[in-house]
């Protein structure tokens, strides 16, 4: 990985939360909320129906078999994970912590967001729940890695192509007061933090930077409000961005010199304050070869064209 890196310019290296249960060796996988049979090969889906799908009673969120998240992480292998990385690199923990997606999940999508009008008790109560395993899970992998970490990624997608999935006010209510203790949490350890969600998230972004969230990923190019110049005008002082090269249309069908156009045009839009990547989460297989070097070699060139 250290040539690839080095290769392409690359000086961040993300370190997955080591996670190893049963079922799961991903902590984004550690809840099997599955109602009707049980989570396969690390599968998942927000609209099949949830463990709590008919419940009610928030006294009965403790029947579920929550896991300890200290049954299923090796301090060892934290400290091991992280020592390991070459020196030169910033070091990104992938803890993911989505109490958002996971109290979906735990109801099935459309049950949930409907509880959040027509029953928040049952809903709020799972979300705390799923909110305080990740903080205790953080806790084990902060404490273990030491200062070995710089940054932690964190997320949940609240964005549609066109706009956010639930109103900015629920998202207030029910989903921002788990991300804030989390968030607060990193930063007690000294740890910036990125916020990843895809799709039109502009709406809530004044409130990603007044619980303390240091950078956002990622700019999805072609979602409604996420214009590059847009926000580099009203947030580029107070936060920082990743992303903004788009992974819908211009990666896939535009030419090198286009992706290169792209990535000068981010680069002078925010001189400091940006990690240039694609606009999704990951480099495509639909993505030609020839567009991905475009990318880095325009990244890494010392002027901008």
């Amino acid at each position: 990985m250290a040539g690839m890196k080095a290769a392409i310019g690359d000086d961040i290296w993300p370190v997955d939360l080591p996670y190893r249960s049963p079922f799961s060796n991903a902590i984004y996988m550690a809840f099997d909320f599955a109602k009707q049979g049980h989570l396969v090969n690390e599968e998942r889906t927000l609209n099949s129906p949830g463990y709590f799908e008919d419940i009610q009673d928030p006294a009965a969120v403790e029947e579920f078999p929550w896991p300890d998240p200290a049954a299923h992480i090796d301090q060892t292998e934290c400290r091991a994970v992280v020592r390991e990385i070459p020196p030169e690199y910033a070091v990104l923990g992938v803890v993911w912590s989505a109490h958002f997606q996971d109290a979906c999940a735990a109801f099935g999508m459309e049950t949930a967001l409907m509880n959040m009008i027509a029953e928040p008790e049952i809903f709020r109560a799972v979300i705390n729940r799923i909110t305080q395993f990740y903080l205790k899970a953080n806790g084990i992998f902060y404490k273990a890695a030491g200062n070995s970490l710089d940054a932690v990624l964190i997320g949940n997608d609240f964005g549609s192509q066109s706009s956010l999935m639930l109103s900015r006010e629920l998202i207030k209510e029910f989903v921002l007061p788990g991300t804030k203790a989390l968030v607060d949490q990193a930063k007690s350890h000294g740890l910036k933090v990125i916020h990843h969600s895809c799709g039109a998230i502009r709406e809530i972004i004044p409130d990603l930077i007044e619980i303390g969230v240091d950078a956002i990923h990622p700019i999805q190019a072609l979602a409604t409000g996420m214009d590059a110049n847009g926000l580099a005008r009203d947030f580029g002082g107070a936060v920082s961005f990743c992303g903004g090269v788009d992974a819908q249309n211009l990666l896939v069908n535009g030419t090198p010199d286009e992706v290169k156009t792209c990535v000068h045009k981010l680069r002078r839009l925010f001189p400091t304050g940006l990690v240039i990547s694609p606009s999704h989460e990951a480099i495509l297989s639909d993505i030609p070869p020839k567009n991905i070097r475009a990318l880095f070699e325009a990244t890494n060139e010392t002027e901008p064209g």
